[in-house]
């Protein structure tokens, strides 16, 4: 056997240009991909903080527009408000609406707003805010166990401990500034309970069965579904009477239309769109961070801020994290 040692070895099928093509530079696309990554991550945190701000803010606004009326006219106007705001987008994406899904669209609108609107404007005028903060905070824990139990979602251990540790800490937010001494109606603060279930039950639902559908379509036809009939409700009721009978009817008017339209409208897309980026339990932990927003309301407006709070706040901003942290579902 002859052997030309002389002859120049080259691998077949060897393409430079290949090679050299940045599509194909596994590092130049690692690169990307975490620049990408770091993007996405600040803007799940940036919306987080966001929606936390609008809802935290909303206290104040619902107990202005509570001068004037009277709680159900409230969650109806706060409904209907935020239908109207939505109209010129419903006529926008009118031809991106898959009507077929009308009853999802309806479950999302009173599951998420409605319901909810009016179980906690019952329940308050029996239960103290600080009592109903807390309970308020169930919305991630019942998330994670409709997740778990019914859509069958994984749900790492650092999760769960996470959501315990944000309700402990959102437990010391509010009750470390509650020197009300109220006491609380059980059979009223169970009406709470039942809102953060149907919560928990809207985030679920967002995630597995609109979680490619864009937010704004979700508001606005949820909205569309319901608004009507709140409209319906508010005019029927003694709502014209307050508004034009009352010292401070047209100032509370304001106060909930900035209710509807920001606190509920603009905070729902944003929601939906958290949902959509993260999962359902780490959405609803912005329940965790309502009260954090809400003491530094307290702080601007001269209220203390006790060591029982900043401790709560510690655990709340833990919780999150470890809900948040890589591996979980």
């Amino acid at each position: 056997m002859n052997i030309n040692f002389d002859r120049e070895i080259q691998p077949k099928h060897l393409n430079v240009s290949v090679l050299l093509d940045p599509k194909n530079c596994t590092f130049g696309r690692t690169m990307k991909d975490e620049e990408k990554a770091k993007a996405k991550s600040f803007g799940v945190w940036s919306t987080l903080i966001l929606l936390a701000m609008v809802w935290g803010s909303s206290f104040i606004l619902i107990k202005k527009a509570l001068i004037a009326f009277m709680p159900l006219e409230v969650a109806a106007l706060r409904v209907f408000s935020t239908f109207v705001g939505f109209i010129p987008i419903l006529f926008i994406k009118w031809g991106e609406i898959d009507w077929k899904e009308w009853k999802y669209f309806l479950f999302v609108g009173l599951s998420g707003s409605a319901i909810p609107a009016f179980l906690f404007a019952i329940a308050q005028t029996k239960v103290n805010s600080s009592v109903a903060g807390v309970l308020n905070g169930l919305t991630p824990i019942f998330t994670l166990i409709i997740a778990f139990f019914i859509f069958k979602e994984k749900i790492k251990s650092n999760a769960v401990f996470g959501i315990i540790m944000g309700f402990v800490g959102a437990s010391m937010l509010i009750l470390g500034g509650d020197n009300t001494g109220g006491t609380t109606n059980i059979l009223y603060a169970l009406l709470i309970v039942f809102a953060t279930v149907f919560y928990a039950l809207n985030v679920n639902v967002i995630k597995a069965h609109f979680n490619q559908m864009n937010p704004v379509i979700i508001s606005a036809v949820s909205f569309s579904l319901l608004g009507p009939l709140a409209g319906i409700y508010l005019f029927a009721s003694d709502f014209i009477p307050h508004l034009t009978g009352h010292e401070y009817g047209w100032y509370s008017l304001v106060a909930v239309v900035i209710l509807g339209v920001v606190g509920t409208g603009l905070a729902t897309v944003l929601f939906f769109k958290l949902v959509q980026e993260t999962d359902a339990v780490f959405a609803s932990s912005v329940a965790f961070m309502i009260p954090v927003v809400a003491i530094l309301w307290g702080i601007f407006d001269g209220e203390s801020f006790v060591l029982l709070q900043l401790l709560g706040l510690m655990l709340v901003l833990t919780g999150i994290y470890l809900i948040r942290g890589k591996g979980n579902s």
